[in-house]
């Protein structure tokens, strides 16, 4: 049965059982708790890709370029804050290929790279709502007991229907259209819709 079909009360269960045939995610999960970052998520590119893989028939890692760890932390918007955190992270990651940022610091950055302003984000939901894709906005994360908790304020229907949906709420055009063409040439089965 597919997902966007079952009762909205079952579908964090039939995520988590998706998500974990991607022992490299799992083992991601596992070791952030560790790191102790103040409003973390697993979010974005892995977790959706993970998505498209089962439903595809591909390999759970395949396509993946990283995992995004983000976190907020408004107490410290310094680099070097951020910087001791993508260090520790270094430390408990190994090879596994994990980028980390502090969403408190977006807004101090993100005009002078995409061109257009970013409003200091509010937490770290705040920046997955976001994302430049409405499909890619999911988050999840181990609570310190290992229950997981999931985070989709767009849903999970479009991810497991393979669509592609913009969010013009910050990103541009561009910025969409860059990451449709690239995650479209790796999962062509993608329907993407187009920016409005």
């Amino acid at each position: 049965m597919r997902i966007s079909r079952l009762p909205l009360d079952e579908q964090p269960a039939a995520v988590r059982a998706v998500l974990e045939t991607n022992p490299s995610l799992v083992r991601v999960l596992g070791l952030a708790r560790g790191l102790d970052l103040p409003g973390w998520w697993l979010a974005a590119g892995a977790v959706v890709q993970t998505i498209w893989n089962h439903v595809t028939g591909r390999p759970p890692g395949y396509g993946l370029k990283d995992y995004d760890l983000i976190y907020y932390d408004p107490s410290d918007l310094s680099w070097e804050a951020e910087d001791r955190a993508i260090r520790a992270g270094r430390e408990m990651f190994g090879d596994l290929p994990v980028e980390i940022r502090n969403e408190a610091r977006v807004h101090l950055w993100y005009e002078s790279r995409f061109g257009v302003p970013c409003p200091p984000y509010e937490g770290s939901e705040d920046a997955i709502d976001s994302f430049p894709s409405t499909t890619g906005a999911v988050g999840v994360r181990l609570t310190p007991s290992g229950a997981w908790r999931i985070y989709a304020p767009y849903g999970v229907a479009d991810a497991f229907n393979l669509v592609l949906r913009p969010n013009p709420r910050l990103a541009t055009r561009e910025v969409y259209e860059a990451k449709a063409a690239r995650w479209s040439a790796a999962w062509p089965e993608l329907t993407v819709l187009p920016w409005p």
